[in-house]
């Protein structure tokens, strides 16, 4: 199965970092074509295609980005 199955069947293929300045998400999501990623009031929100799906993230300054496949969230309170 791949990161982008487990990620549309809702099993956790999202790790999360906790840092002194920062927590960070990331997710392999493989080899996509069109997908976008942004935070909007403490939700992240993925778009794969025609797909979305959203999790929580703590509230305060939030980056996301996706390079390669790889969904990055950083998020500095």
């Amino acid at each position: 199965m791949s990161n982008h199955q487990r990620f549309a069947e809702g099993e956790d293929p999202i790790r999360r970092y906790d840092y002194e300045d920062a927590v960070v998400f990331a997710a392999d999501l493989g080899h996509v074509g069109d997908a976008d990623v942004d935070v909007v009031d403490g939700t992240a929100i993925v778009v794969v295609g025609d797909q979305q799906y959203e999790f929580d993230v703590p509230a305060g300054d939030a980056q996301a980005f996706i390079k390669n496949g790889v969904v990055t969230i950083e998020v500095r309170p």
